[in-house]
């Protein structure tokens, strides 16, 4: 599979701004007390809006004439991003904090290494394709 660079680096710069969403949202629930499961969960619902917004305006932008329906991509962003973002994060963070007793703060970021590009790759090829 051919993955274009350029389009690539665009979906790790919104890639980057919403970790960085996702980490602050989690961040703060946790220090507020917030199970640090559930904590994840809201933050991953407000991240895969910030990324639905910028990825469809700055990553996977709709090619001329092309007619997208915005609430059918974003259901499908949400999937995609529940099969990565959500459920594989969530086993890597039970696995990382529980099984080898990586700090809760820490776990999240350690994730993002395999979640990241199976992001990519699901979103290419699925999310933003009618």
């Amino acid at each position: 599979m051919k993955i274009p660079i350029l389009q690539f680096i665009k979906f790790s710069i919104v890639g980057i701004s919403n970790a960085f969403v996702s980490y602050s949202v989690y961040f703060c629930l946790a220090y507020l007390g917030i199970q640090y499961i559930i904590a994840n969960i809201i933050a991953f619902i407000i991240s895969v809006l910030n990324s639905f917004f910028w990825s469809s305006r700055y990553v996977f932008k709709k090619k001329n004439g092309e007619y997208r329906n915005p609430y059918y991509t974003l259901a499908k962003t949400y999937l995609a991003y529940a099969a990565t973002g959500l459920i594989l994060s969530n086993v890597l963070l039970f696995v990382f904090v529980e099984k080898l007793y990586i700090s809760k703060y820490i776990a999240p970021l350690l994730s993002l290494i395999i979640t990241v590009p199976t992001n990519f790759v699901i979103n290419k090829k699925w999310a933003y394709k009618m």
